[in-house]
């Protein structure tokens, strides 16, 4: 058992959060990256030579897996003589927020991306084997994450030697040591079906499955798709994660959830009084506007904490109110936060494109490939992506000046596409776009 304040080589442990059969698991400091980490120490007489060299393998396998709704393992191996397996801090776990009320709206954006983590990994050709809600870990942008990819399995072969996965969750063919894609499937249906209804179906199943009235208050197609993925026959379901992302896709536009209809309030004689339409906002008109000519190639995922306008986690001031963003608050579209400006980056590189912050890793020796590099630094040459301040590989500034897709307009300070029509201030490097329209 590690103590509080305990140091394992760079990492500091903090609390104990928990255990099981297999590890104990802290809060520990990263003392060089200045992170929190969730750090696994398994049980000391479970660490066999065997044990780690499936570990190796399993690691190995998981590194493939660079998706921003997969927890990814930062190290597995031994740190200050302990083996130790480190990944991000999360704030909970579902199963823990499971026990309160979710809203709609959060168990459907939870729910596409749990989904679209298994299609993920399944067309990596890897699978998880133990899907539950304590393996989905939740983080502070409104995110979550599936966990354990590989080490719940190697965790699940060393305490108990054939056991196949959590009752509850586990499909009928992996009980019987036949697991597959379709396996997976049938786990994060029935977490879904929990998550969604508030009940989750017990063996054996008898219709109406408990919970399904207020699936039906979605869309009843939910149910059918929900049903289809815990089908007993493995091959009534949908053959894999991708196909289940497919499906969910489509069925995605019925479940917007709409805000209910206002009752019209009735006069003393018995009828319903008539009320103007309420006037559009003409900021609200103009932000859509702006989202349908520009949203796709900025990626806006985060609104101003000042004035609420839609901003991307490149953009270093506001371009609505002109307040600068030296640290990113809203959600991020990368598997990796740098400390400092608590922007997304990737895990292959050694510094962060946005800050001029110090190190950050790399988290994996790997090169990860991405269809967002549009550049080469003129310097390393290194792959460069639009709007980056810094070269990710060699730290040095980005001279050239990035095109806003859809606009022929540029700043006259730094000559990066702007979109004068709806902006007042150039968010790469926050001059104001009516002085250098004056002048």
């Amino acid at each position: 058992m590690l103590r509080a304040r305990q140091r394992l080589d760079k990492y500091q442990i903090v609390r104990r959060l928990g255990g099981g059969g297999f590890a104990v698991v802290y809060e520990a400091l990263d003392t060089v990256e200045g992170v929190r980490v969730a750090m696994k120490v398994p049980h000391a007489h479970l660490v066999t030579a065997g044990v780690l060299e499936d570990f190796k393998r399993e690691v190995r396998h998981t590194a493939r897996l660079d998706h921003p709704n997969i927890v990814p393992i930062k190290t597995a191996g031994p740190v200050g003589g302990q083996f130790v397996i480190v990944q991000p801090l999360g704030v909970g776990t579902l199963a823990e927020r499971m026990t309160r009320r979710v809203a709609r709206k959060t168990a459907l954006a939870w729910t596409e991306q749990l989904i679209d983590a298994l299609a993920h990994a399944h067309r990596a050709r890897i699978m998880h084997c133990d899907v539950k809600p304590e393996n989905v870990i939740l983080f502070p942008d409104g995110r979550v994450r599936l966990a354990d990819f590989g080490i719940s399995k190697v965790a699940r072969r060393t305490v108990a030697a054939g056991g196949t996965g959590t009752v509850g969750f586990i499909a009928p063919e992996q009980a019987m040591g036949r697991p597959s894609p379709r396996s997976d499937v049938f786990s994060l249906g029935l977490l879904l079906w929990r998550l969604l209804s508030g009940r989750l179906p017990e063996w054996p199943y008898r219709d109406p499955l408990p919970g399904a009235a207020r699936l039906a208050a979605f869309h009843p197609d939910l149910q059918d798709f929900l049903a289809r993925a815990i089908e007993f026959d493995p091959t009534l379901r949908f053959k894999d994660g991708e196909a289940m992302l497919r499906a969910f896709r489509r069925l995605a536009p019925k479940l917007r959830v709409r805000s209910k209809p206002r009752v019209r309030r009735v006069g003393a004689s018995g009828t319903g009084a008539s009320k103007a339409p309420p006037k559009q906002d003409w900021k609200a008109v103009q932000q859509r506007q702006f989202r349908r000519a520009f949203g796709g190639a900025l990626e806006l995922n985060a609104s101003c904490k000042r004035c609420a306008g839609p901003v991307s986690e490149a953009m270093i001031a506001c371009p609505w109110c002109g307040s600068g963003r030296k640290v990113h608050t809203g959600p991020t579209r990368w598997s990796h936060v740098c400390s400092r400006c608590k922007r997304g980056v990737k895990g292959d590189w050694p510094y962060c494109a946005w800050c001029y912050g110090g190190s950050i890793g790399p988290t994996t020796t790997r090169a990860l490939p991405d269809r967002r590099y549009c550049a080469q630094c003129r310097h390393c040459r290194g792959e460069l992506m639009a709007s980056m301040r810094y070269c990710p590989w060699c730290r040095r500034k980005v001279t050239r000046a990035w095109k806003l897709p859809g606009s022929s307009e540029r700043c006259g300070g730094c000559g990066s596409g702007v979109a004068r029509e709806f902006w007042m201030t150039c968010p790469w490097c926050a001059r104001s776009l009516e002085r250098s329209r004056r002048r």
